[in-house]
Formats: structure tokens, C-alpha cells, sequence
């Protein structure tokens, strides 16, 4: 829409309420996802109350090139999404639009009540694939063996238990095969809901058998399945929160994107989370984000270097890694790493999954990618060091 591109830019009469106009259905629209099923519903009431708010404008209006862009850009999306004219619309009143269901339009109703601008929200992420990599909601970069179960996320509104158990037989090296969430009830808007998923059974609904949460209008909590048995995204709006599983080879992955005032919401005996705090420091296998460099003149056995007991080179592992990862960061070195570790290809792709999660859901483009050198927190080039000896490092590691 015309009127869109010009919001905040375009000199308007100031008799014309095209502007205010444009600002409510933005407002309206903001929060809606594609993926869920009520979206056509939402975003053709948000349409109806935009075509009654530029018709009450028409007569002031009506010289002005906005308004009419306006009127024929929403006649445009009514008929793409086959909205009719007659039917419910979002109310132009902010006290009446607040849901308390709707996470986003929190910072709306407190501007709204207080006649402050209210600071913008804050989202964060954390993720979990590998073998097994974590990535904080502080944006640092470990790698841990916490075998056994384990808390991810523990605070007043989410829940999230992982469960690691070896991968090859000898080696330390671990990999999730089970996932346990609980989203506790919330006002009106869910009841608990637990899913639970399992190496091999990745299910697209909860415990209880059903996808969502809350009254069947709202959806303030939902399951969206993206590949059957391999793929799920849950979103759940009253807290502002989405989750991401995918089932990779024999083992789970996980992402998650909350916001930073929810995230903090939790007690003294809730700090063991493992998105908040990190890996306890006798469970890391890195150092301070790098993956650790070899004892100086500690050599292989002869031969050792050309046929590691995992079936990959250095070689063939970084071949095999860039068919995937085209950038050489942290993803990059973790994938050569599992792959020397375990052998297991489907690695690979878990380390570029995890990738494309950060991509969707870190909400800062800055810091999607993590480089070696950065202490696990940044995105800096930095480690000549690492670099030059890293790589040798991940083709000794599971002898020494």
C-alpha cells in the first residue's frame, strides 16, 4: 500500500485522518503470523475497520493522493484475501483492542493507560542441536556433554527439559533424544499444556491430544506442524514465545525465542537453566566458547590422521560441512566437529538447521553468526589462533 510506504514520511492534511487511519491497521496487523489458522480472519476485520475509518474521511479527504491509494490498496486485499464488506472489525478504541491474550500489544495497552511511550520489547533466543552446541539467550556459544535430563528454560511460564545420552560408545560427546515442555496456565488465556517428544516420535500435539490452547477463537497458544514426524513450530502469543523442533537423524533439536522481561521471571531455586546461565563449567567441553586446542606435542598414532575411527578426514568432514554452511563460523566448526566425533552425517544437518532457526528467530541480524575468536558472545573474526589450529585440533580430538 501506497499509504503505508508513506507512514511517518508524507506532508498530509492535516483535515485528513488518512494517516491515523493507516497507523490502526498497522497496529491491528502487527502481531498476526501467516502461519496460524486465524490469520485470514483477523487481518480481513483489521481490513473492514480500515475501509470505514477512510470512509468516514472521505469528505475531508478527498483531495488528498494517500487516501485514495489507500481505498484502492485495501479494495486490492479484500479481494486477495477474500474478505467480505459486511462483518466484525477490530475496534479503533485501544482500551477495547487489548487482548490480554496477545503478548505484543502489551507495550500498546501500557502506552495507551500511562501516556508514556513505553520501551520497546525485547526478544531473545536460545538453541540446542548437535552434539550437543548451545547457544544462550546471552548469545554465548558452548559445548557440553550434559548427559541425562536437564533444564533448558525453568521460570513462571515456560518449562523446557532436555534429555542427552551418548552418542558413541567411550566418547563423552552427547545428543538430545528427548524433549519435555510445559507452558503453565496463564489467566484466561491456556491451561497447562505439556508436549513431549521422543526420538523417532515427534508428535503435533500435546500429551492431552490436542494442538492448542486456550478457546478455540483466540489460539493464544498453538501447534503448527511443518513436516510430518520432522519438523514442528509452536507459537505460544500470550507470552510472546515461539518454539521450534525438529527431528534430525536419531536426535532433536530446539529453538526458542522469548521475551527478556518473561525470560528473568523466575525464582532463586530456578537458576540451573541452562538457556540462561550456560552449561555448569565441569560439563563444558570448550573453552569459553572455542572448542579447546590440543596438548602441545601430543602426536597421533601413525596412520591415525588418515583414517579417523569416525569414517571422516578433516578433509571430508569440511567438504562435507561447506555443502551446508557457506559461512565459516561457529555453525561451520561445530558441524566438522560432530562429524570427526560421531561419523553421523545427519549432524550436518543439524548444525545448518540451527543456523536457519537463528535466522528466523534471533531477532538481531547482527548477531546470527558467531566466530571463533568472539569468546562465544559476539560476532568478531578475531582468533588467528584458533583459525590456523582449531581445524587440526577437531582431526585429533577424539584420540587424545
Amino acid at each position: 500500500l501506497l499509504s503505508l510506504s508513506c507512514l511517518g514520511d508524507c506532508q498530509l492534511h492535516t483535515s485528513c485522518g488518512i494517516q491515523k487511519c493507516t497507523t490502526d491497521f498497522v497496529s491491528f496487523t502487527s502481531h498476526l503470523n501467516v502461519a496460524l489458522q486465524d490469520f485470514d480472519l483477523e487481518f480481513c476485520k483489521a481490513l473492514r475497520a480500515y475501509s470505514a475509518c477512510t470512509y468516514r474521511n472521505s469528505k475531508v479527504c478527498r483531495g488528498d493522493l494517500v487516501y485514495h491509494s489507500a481505498v484502492l490498496g485495501i479494495s486490492d486485499l479484500m479481494t486477495q484475501r477474500n474478505c467480505t464488506k459486511d462483518g466484525p472489525t477490530s475496534s479503533t478504541n485501544p482500551e477495547m483492542t487489548h487482548d490480554p491474550c496477545n503478548y505484543s500489544g502489551h507495550t500498546e495497552a501500557r502506552e495507551h493507560q500511562g501516556g508514556e511511550k513505553a520501551a520497546p520489547l525485547t526478544y531473545l533466543f536460545c538453541g540446542l542441536f548437535g552434539d550437543p552446541h548451545l547457544r544462550t539467550f546471552k548469545d554465548h556459544f558452548q559445548t557440553c556433554k550434559v548427559e541425562g535430563a536437564w533444564p533448558l528454560i525453568d521460570n513462571n511460564y515456560l518449562s523446557v527439559q532436555v534429555t542427552n545420552v551418548p552418542v558413541v560408545p567411550g566418547s563423552s560427546a552427547t545428543a538430545t533424544n528427548k524433549i519435555t515442555i510445559i507452558f503453565k496456565s496463564y489467566q484466561d488465556c491456556t491451561e497447562q499444556k505439556v508436549y513431549q517428544a521422543v526420538a523417532d516420535d515427534l508428535p503435533a500435539a500435546f500429551v492431552d491430544g490436542t494442538t492448542s490452547g486456550g478457546d478455540g477463537n483466540s489460539r493464544s497458544l498453538q501447534i503448527v506442524e511443518k513436516v510430518s514426524g520432522k519438523y514442528i513450530e509452536m507459537y505460544a502469543r500470550y507470552i510472546g514465545t515461539t518454539v521450534y523442533i525438529r527431528q534430525l537423524g536419531h536426535y532433536l533439536t530446539l529453538a526458542v525465542r522469548m521475551p527478556q522481561e518473561l525470560v528473568m521471571a523466575y525464582e532463586e531455586s530456578q537458576d540451573l537453566q541452562l538457556c540462561v546461565n550456560g552449561c555448569p563449567s565441569s560439563e563444558r567441553i570448550d573453552q569459553s566458547g572455542h572448542l579447546p586446542m590440543p596438548v602441545m606435542g601430543k602426536l597421533l598414532p601413525r596412520g591415525a590422521a588418515a583414517h579417523p575411527r569416525s569414517g571422516y578426514t578433516l578433509e571430508t568432514a569440511t567438504t562435507k560441512c561447506h555443502e551446508k554452511i557457506l559461512v565459516k563460523d561457529i555453525y561451520f566448526y561445530s558441524c566438522i566437529f560432530d562429524l570427526l566425533t560421531t561419523g553421523d552425517a545427519s549432524f550436518t544437518a543439524a548444525a545448518h538447521s540451527a543456523l536457519q532457526d537463528v535466522e528466523a528467530l534471533h531477532p538481531s541480524k547482527e548477531q546470527w553468526h558467531i566466530f571463533p575468536g568472539s569468546g562465544g558472545g559476539g560476532v568478531g573474526r578475531n582468533s588467528k589462533l584458533f583459525v590456523s589450529l582449531g581445524l587440526m585440533w577437531l582431526s585429533l580430538v577424539i584420540y587424545c
